[in-house]
């Protein structure tokens, strides 16, 4: 593996790498596959629904009676004080000019609805949608270039389910060009404080976002085999690319540096660097990567999809990182760290001493309590997982204030909230329909329920809710909506709608979390057992990143509620952050314990453990800030879910960076000693050194770290 590693760094051999990358990328490009990756990504409602839910087979059987899947379009006409003669007369002269544009895919808007406290008035249609955003994006913009702000006291606003869906869909295809931008100005300015080096920071800058469009290109291929891609799976692809692959090129040249200092020639350097950290950052992709590909277990289409675009992602960050990037170094050489360009025989930067070493001598006086202290503190911050809350809904999902919600406000105040997005009920026996309908118009908290339509799977109806189709209220009536639905008409009735598919979604994502999670972590061990040869250690870092993965979700519970004030939390992000924060958490205990063993075959474990903390400390603290930052910047977009999952996750990876791997994981191993390499040699053969030496002489740390 090593001999295969360094040939990208050999004198010919690194242009015929570059030549390779640079050729794939002017083939993608010229055959448009990064523009046609955002194409193929699908925001509509089945992109995410769970493919066996009730819902997912009640939205089938309304787009063979509707002919296809329709959504509602709602405008909201409200005066507090009630509407005058003048009002309803400007609502009537809306409805002509909106059906005289002929909106295609539209049906024309029906007589106004009155509400019964007379302040309120409804202009419904229904859009026809194919699964392209246009048809519910057009129709929606024009209809609120219409009535957008009559004034004088008159409100009007767009909702409805085709309202909702507008709204999110320009959020999601605005996300991918904002994200990147962020992503990458983000990662610019760290490796500029990194390296402090106005010429170096562009070579893994320029492999890095190599890597983002090779990824996007080769995302457009999976799609086209039939994995489900959209906005958000497209985004956190993104994000891991940038994050990983930085990490990666940190370590790498983190090594390349210490090369340069043995050796003369650039080439035998990043061949050296490549051979050493290349196994490292295998082993870490491949764990990434096995992780995510867990996901692919999930019933909801967007979990499962997200799973082999991350994998792709981190795999072609990997790539490029052990080929592009070191064929890049032995071209540019040591003048590329101008101003600080290393020198042979410069042990100015000598990682194995300075402040890590220090920091690692400390905990090695008395190991013990330090890691009791370190695991009763992050345990402390675990508690705040008691006020972790599944409130989060569609309906209260964005930041800042979206026409769809606003509309949604002012038709409760008037009409049942449910009236903005009916339940879909589905009845295959035409002669049992009005039997259901009375059945489920008497449950509590129904309003009513009324004919939609028929056609060979049955009679559609449309059950009107009292609460907001999009709050937890609603949620709760689906399962009684059912029984009752199936009691009066049959099991093969279908009840189906927004407020179902939310209620599904969040079962199938507690179900997913349950499943995947046990998976994640045997797969992870698996892993750790064969890249240490040993048991103990693998389980150590194991039940370590797992007290991180807590500390981490129990300080945002804490914070989405007392800092930020959101209504709670996607069902779904304890699963997201656990497999990102294992995954990734997992790769910063790799890159120490892979190099910690590697000291201990020469020095024995106690001193091994210190040698690889000093050596690893600052590219890993390095990498621990970039990948932080660059999930940090989830947090830029309007959607409270990938703000959420960006700063568990950035909180995570610093817990995991500052307290895991440079204190908890040294002093539990200082502590076990050679036993932690159980049930290898290495735990029953004696050491190379049974005890510490006398601390070598300090020399100030000037790993990348220090800069930051």
């Amino acid at each position: 593996m090593k001999r295969i590693l360094a040939i990208p760094a050999g004198r010919r051999a690194k242009w015929v790498v570059v030549a390779i990358w640079v050729g794939l990328l002017v083939v993608f490009s010229a055959l448009q596959f990064p523009t046609k990756f955002e194409d193929v990504q699908k925001n509509d409602s089945a992109s995410f629904l769970p493919a066996s839910a009730e819902s997912t087979k009640a939205l089938t059987a309304v787009k063979l009676i509707q002919g296809k899947e329709t959504v509602s379009i709602v405008t909201v006409y409200r005066r507090p004080s009630g509407l005058t003669a003048a009002d309803r007369a400007r609502i009537e002269q809306n409805r002509a000019e909106l059906n005289a544009l002929r909106l295609p895919n539209t049906t024309p808007f029906a007589k106004p609805i009155p509400s019964k406290n007379g302040q309120a008035e409804l202009l419904v249609a229904n859009i026809t949608s194919d699964g392209e955003a246009e048809t519910i994006l057009d129709p929606v913009a024009k209809v609120r270039e219409v009535v957008n702000d009559p004034g004088g006291g008159l409100e009007a606003k767009v909702t409805g389910s085709a309202g909702f869906a507008a709204d999110a869909i320009k959020i999601f295809e605005g996300i991918n060009g904002t994200l990147l931008f962020a992503a990458v100005t983000l990662v610019f300015v760290l490796l500029a404080l990194i390296y402090r080096s106005p010429l170096f920071l562009w070579i893994p800058l320029l492999t890095v976002v190599f890597a983002e469009l090779a990824s996007r290109s080769i995302g457009y291929l999976l799609a086209e085999v039939g994995v489900t891609i959209n906005a958000q799976s497209s985004s956190i692809m993104s994000i891991l690319v940038l994050g990983a692959g930085t990490d990666y090129a940190l370590l790498l040249v983190a090594r390349y540096r210490e090369e340069l200092r043995q050796h003369d020639d650039k080439h035998l350097a990043a061949a050296n660097a490549a051979s050493a950290a290349g196994p490292a950052i295998i082993a870490s992709a491949v764990t990434v990567m096995l992780a995510l590909l867990c996901l692919t277990l999930a019933e909801v289409n967007g979990t499962a999809g997200l799973g082999p675009l991350g994998a792709l992602g981190v795999g072609v960050a990997m790539v490029a990182m052990l080929t592009l990037l070191p064929a890049l170094l032995a071209i540019t050489g040591r003048r590329a760290f101008w101003p600080f360009i290393p020198r042979v025989g410069d042990e100015g930067a000598d990682a194995a001493h300075g402040k890590w070493r220090r920091w690692g001598e400390r905990i090695g006086r008395r190991p013990r309590p330090v890691w009791i202290l370190t695991a009763l503190l992050l345990a402390v911050m675990s508690i705040g997982l008691l006020n972790f809350s599944t409130g989060l809904t569609q309906g209260n999902s964005f930041r800042g204030e979206v026409e769809s919600v606003q509309g949604q406000e002012m038709l409760a105040t008037s009409f049942p909230a449910g009236e903005n997005a009916p339940t879909d009920i589905v009845v295959p026996d035409k002669s049992k329909a009005k039997a259901v309908a009375a059945a489920v118009a008497s449950v509590p908290g129904v309003a009513r329920v009324t004919p939609a339509g028929a056609g060979p799977p049955g009679v559609q109806l449309a059950a009107t809710l009292k609460y907001n189709p999009y709050a937890t209220e609603s949620y709760g009536l689906i399962p009684k909506i059912r029984a009752t639905a199936k009691s009066a008409g049959g099991q093969n009735v279908l009840v189906g709608g927004p407020t179902a598919i939310e209620r599904d979604m969040r079962e199938a994502s507690t179900r997913d979390t349950k499943l995947i999670i046990p998976i994640v972590l045997l797969v992870v061990l698996l892993v750790l057992i064969v890249l240490l040869r040993a048991f103990a250690a693998p389980v150590l870092l194991i039940l370590t990143v797992i007290l991180s993965f807590a500390a981490s979700l129990g300080v945002s519970a804490i914070a989405y509620d007392v800092i930020f004030g959101f209504p709670g939390s996607d069902p779904g992000l304890p699963l997201f952050t656990f497999v990102f924060l294992v995954a990734l958490g997992i790769d910063y205990n790799i890159f120490l314990m892979a190099r910690v063993r590697e000291e201990t075959l020469r020095y024995g474990t106690e001193r091994g453990m210190i040698r690889g903390l000093a050596v690893t400390g600052g590219v890993i603290t390095s990498a621990g800030i970039v990948l932080a930052g660059t999930f940090a910047i989830l947090g830029t977009l309007p959607l409270i879910f990938l703000t959420e999952l960006g700063f568990a996750i950035a909180i995570g990876v610093l817990i995991d960076t500052f307290i895991v791997r440079s204190t908890l994981v040294p002093a539990i191993v200082l502590d076990l000693g050679k036993r932690v390499w159980w049930p290898s040699r290495v735990a029953h053969e004696g050491e190379p050194g049974e005890h510490m030496p006398e601390a070598e002489p300090d020399v100030e740390d000037e790993t990348p770290a220090a800069t930051t």
